[in-house]
């Protein structure tokens, strides 16, 4: 059974949306789920699982969520290397650019993407849903 680590930060509860639609698309393959709030999740957790999704927003100049989110994300990035992973996230301004600099990023690492990220303007609609669903299944 694959292991599926779903980790994500959410202000407004858009992206908490997304997560739970990745969930359900993990754990309808099979999946074995466990869902970190950014805080709680470590370089420590990332050998355990073998896929990874990562959920976080736009903010402010289309930056990762710099309170929690980045600061986890930038002390774990080192250990990405041959991972599998995928991204998701909402914005309500811009264009995505936040999106496009996260999935160089983890490129760089070495991580390895395994779907199209997934971008919801503001609440996620039915499309995105079944996107985050896909994204999730992906990583089975």
């Amino acid at each position: 059974m694959s292991k599926v680590a779903v980790v994500f930060w959410s202000g407004t509860g858009n992206t908490q949306a997304m997560a739970d639609a990745v969930v359900t698309g993990a754990k309808d393959r099979g999946a074995d789920v466990t869902v970190f709030g950014a805080s709680e999740f470590s370089k420590e957790n990332v050998s355990e699982f073998d896929g990874i999704a990562f959920g976080c927003p736009a903010m402010g100049a289309e930056v990762l969520e710099e309170t929690e989110f980045d600061p986890m994300f930038t002390d774990i990035e080192g250990n990405l290397s041959g991972k599998k992973i995928a991204l998701f996230g909402s914005y309500g301004w811009g264009d995505g650019q936040w999106m496009r600099d996260w999935e160089e990023r983890c490129s760089a690492t070495g991580a390895i993407l395994v779907t199209d990220s997934v971008m919801a303007n503001d609440a996620p609609g039915d499309e995105a849903l079944e996107e985050c669903k896909e994204l999730g299944a992906a990583l089975v």
